[in-house]
């Protein structure tokens, strides 16, 4: 397949090439709106030939955010991303806005909110019980992730991705691990599945065939008891059956539990203990292995599990995982992907889709040392790149 590089259709809207920026939290935004820094990451990734860069994370509400100094979609960020989106669109490059709300993954202490999770839990980060959404309130989460697209439409941008990976909430409430629910919210994985269809029908129907509508979903939490392979095709086969979705990024691990399923490659174990507050460090340390587990890095090494839902699917389905260099992107292609994702090779080299293809043996700088992990919450960056003498940037 050599059509890497050519136009190709997402939903209603045309990229330029069939790669694209995968949402990495910034860390730009420190009074929760927009920054010339964060419009410029964008700017370099858009100028650097990506079809599409995804501005993550665009919470829908505020008790939604990581912590508080993220983006939630409101009208007084709407003038900041218009001005990212233009400059994306000065580039060539499409903008996406990546929208959801963090559930169990939420610091409620930054946030000073409760945050949200299907059960009751524990909060390691907020030190506190989580509160439980009642079925009120889980149709005001609904109702926000509407309006939060429409919010994105405003913006300017071109297509919204809601979040269903990653234990975030709509992830969360797939978990039979973390969703012990006795409504309609829980017990049959139909239930389960209800809160991410609701999401997908209401974003839809915001912004109808006007914006390209993605999700990210995934394929397994690599959990013991958690959202696995079996279920995560059935999900597929319902969000492809409501016909509300452009196309499926796949992806796999949990923030919460298990997040290197998702990144492979090094642990970074003894910077990640550095960003945390001393109580939940100290805790860290007996945890740290158990946490950040070693998966070997590997080129597309999410395949194997992705080639499962494409066999079952007819959706547009978008690689993630190890997509570095021509190869595994015209491999991704053979296997019949429509789309790749890419994260910390773009990190690395921000014009690297540039280089591929005025020499198509070009080779991603990046090591797979996810140095860059820690650094989400102070400027996400990688940090070798950072180490370069000013006249290699």
């Amino acid at each position: 397949m050599n059509d890497i590089f050519a136009p190709a259709q997402l939903g209603p809207i045309t990229l330029r090439n069939r790669v694209i920026k995968a949402a990495t939290f910034e860390g730009r935004t420190p009074d929760a709106l927009v920054t010339d820094e964060l419009i410029d990451f964008h700017r370099e990734i858009a100028s650097g030939g990506v079809g599409m860069t995804t501005v993550a994370y665009c919470a829908v509400a505020p008790g939604g955010r990581t912590d508080r100094h993220q983006i939630w979609m409101r009208p007084e960020a709407l003038p900041g991303l218009r001005r990212l989106t233009d400059a994306v669109h000065a580039e060539g490059a499409a903008a996406s806005a990546q929208l959801g709300h963090a559930g169990p993954v939420a610091n409620a202490a930054s946030n000073r909110v409760p945050a949200l999770a299907p059960s009751r839990m524990f909060s390691p980060l907020g030190m506190r019980m989580m509160k439980v959404p009642d079925e009120s309130e889980i149709a005001e989460l609904v109702a926000a992730h509407a309006d939060a697209a429409r919010h994105a439409e405003q913006a300017g941008f071109d297509a919204v991705e809601i979040h269903f990976g990653h234990n975030y909430l709509a992830s969360s409430f797939l978990s039979p691990l973390l969703n012990r629910r006795k409504d309609r919210y829980g017990g049959s994985e139909e239930n389960r599945a209800r809160l991410a269809r609701e999401i997908a029908r209401a974003v839809r129907d915001a912004v109808g065939g006007r914006l390209a509508v993605t999700a990210k979903l995934n394929m397994e939490d690599g959990v013991r008891g958690g959202f696995g392979l079996a279920a995560s095709l059935q999900v597929a086969a319902w969000l492809e059956q409501d016909g509300c979705l452009d196309a499926l990024e796949l992806t796999a691990g949990s923030s919460l539990l298990n997040p290197m399923l998702l990144f492979h490659g090094d642990a970074p174990r003894a910077a990640f203990a550095k960003t945390l507050p001393v109580p939940t460090r100290w805790g860290f340390r007996v945890v740290g292995k158990k946490f950040l587990r070693e998966y070997p890095y590997r080129d597309a090494y999410l395949l194997d599990l992705a080639r499962q839902f494409r066999r079952e699917l007819s959706l547009p389905l978008i690689l993630l995982g190890g997509i570095t260099n021509l190869e595994t992107m015209q491999l991704a292609r053979a296997e019949g992907f429509d789309f790749v994702a890419m994260g910390r090779a773009l990190l690395r080299e921000p014009d690297l889709l540039r280089r591929i293809q005025s020499d198509p043996a070009t080779r991603s700088a990046c090591i797979h040392c996810n140095e860059c992990m820690p650094t989400i919450y102070t400027t996400t960056r990688c940090v070798l790149r950072l180490e370069q003498p000013a006249s290699a940037d």
